[in-house]
């Protein structure tokens, strides 16, 4: 037997394991899971756990419903919350067709699929996104304004108060769950909070920022508050971003690095910075999937809005942060538009093809952005060049619906749903009154 699979049959017997939680996605993101016991786990390994797919956001139609989730051994962990008399444990699943091959409609097969293509030239895909996050007294919404728990901002030390208890909680629950966590802060905003997770391939990445989501509302639960990753619920304040640092391994070296350039970029580098800022437009609709994710990307503000590159430069949508003397093998870039509501699956994988597309195609990498570009007038952005990112989420889906390399990267499957179910979203919002609509107009038309 593998030993993975062994590993993980001999740990749920010796510790009394009662509940198996598989985990996997929908096309949008959302969180999937259902429980099988220990005795039946051996079979789910073996065979797979057949269920109906026709349920799920963007899986089968009905006439072809039924599909298997197969564990990843690889991904067990017990669950550190939950009844004290009853230990749990989760797994990600990979989601199979009923004669073991592919579903076209797993989010994390496209991710796997991509990487493969990845390592086909030889490259293995890191990722390290910075997660930013709202705490707030009340989720319940009801068109009342959400409740910040604090009025701080970067970096302030509130130690007495709850964010902050929940901030360490969530910490501690991430590393007892193999996640490690490299930097944790108060952000800007009223109540909003950063945790930057440690460096990892691009899968496994995944699975922890889906774990990662789960276990920062679980912790804000057990306390009576609230998490959130909507990109921007309070107005008046920056939005939540995920900025995600990238870089291309090519055997044991950081395909990214030169010593001897001046920034310190090789040329696959410079290619991959070259094809993110040539299908940044493409890919945003993925990066960034709701009506509200483009609130935060607009012009002014701290989020990116136009394609430009810079180092150490955080008006740009592409940065490649200075590396300390000597530490030439942590060159990397970071990718500025991602906001945490996306599906990290769908979004690792098209920042992946559109990278490796500027290195097959030898893009050519634009000047350097010398300027603050949140503090350029329009006219002076459109004399340099910097074009737009889509400013709505329907001028992101005509954009994507044009791209050849979207539609060969998520699939057929996934591509088409993800257009009709985004354009659907649209049209409801669209039809929406809202209050700015009514306090606006209401007492003068």
């Amino acid at each position: 037997m593998d030993p993975q699979k062994a590993y993980v049959l001999r740990t749920v017997e010796e510790r009394g394991v009662r509940l198996i939680r598989l985990w996997f996605t929908d096309v949008v993101g959302q969180m999937k899971s259902f429980a099988i016991s220990p005795a039946e786990l051996e079979s789910a390994f073996d065979e797979g756990m057949q269920f109906d797919g026709s349920a799920i956001d963007g899986f089968s139609r009905i006439q072809e419903s039924d599909v298997l989730a197969r564990p990843d051994a690889g991904t067990f962990e017990l669950l550190p919350w939950g009844q004290t008399d009853e230990t749990a444990a989760r797994m990600f699943c990979d989601i199979t067709n009923l004669d073991g091959t592919p579903f076209e409609g797993d989010p994390r097969h496209v991710l796997k699929r991509n990487l493969d293509r990845a390592r086909e030239r030889g490259f293995s895909f890191y990722v390290a996104p910075e997660m930013e996050f709202f705490y707030f007294a009340d989720g319940e919404g009801h068109g009342r304004p959400p409740v910040p728990l604090d009025t701080g901002s970067y970096f302030d030390l509130t130690t007495a108060d709850v964010a902050s208890d929940l901030r360490k909680r969530t910490i501690h629950t991430l590393e007892a769950m193999g996640i490690p966590v490299e930097y944790s802060f108060h952000e800007d905003s009223p109540s909003q909070h950063e945790i930057d997770l440690r460096y990892t391939d691009a899968l496994t990445m995944a699975d922890n920022v889906m774990t990662f989501r789960l276990v920062v509302r679980e912790i804000a639960m057990e306390r009576g508050a609230y998490a959130t990753f909507m990109p921007k619920p309070l107005s008046d304040v920056q939005g939540s971003g995920m900025h995600t640092h990238m870089s291309l391994g090519e055997g044991d070296t950081n395909a990214f690095a030169d010593a001897g350039d001046p920034y310190r970029l090789s040329k696959v580098g410079r290619g991959f910075i070259a094809g993110l800022l040539e299908h940044a437009p493409e890919i945003t609709a993925v990066t960034n999937q709701l009506v509200n994710s483009y609130k935060r990307l607009i012009p002014g503000t701290e989020a990116p809005a136009h394609v430009s590159w810079a180092r150490n430069n955080r008006s740009a949508l592409v940065r490649v942060p200075v590396t300390k003397s000597g530490k030439d093998s942590s060159v990397r870039i970071e990718y500025r538009a991602p906001d945490p509501a996306c599906n990290p699956y769908l979004a690792f994988s098209v920042v992946l093809a559109a990278g490796l597309k500027g290195i097959d195609e030898g893009y050519d990498l634009p000047a350097e952005t010398t300027t603050n570009v949140f503090e350029l007038t329009p006219a002076e952005r459109a004399a340099e060049g910097l074009r737009e990112l889509p400013q709505s989420l329907a001028e992101a889906l005509d954009v994507m619906e044009r791209s050849e390399l979207v539609a060969e990267t998520l699939g057929e499957h996934i591509f088409s749903w993800f257009i009709r179910n985004k354009r659907n979203e649209w049209s409801d919002y669209k039809a929406q009154v809202t209050p700015y609509e009514l306090e606006r107009y209401l007492p003068t038309w």
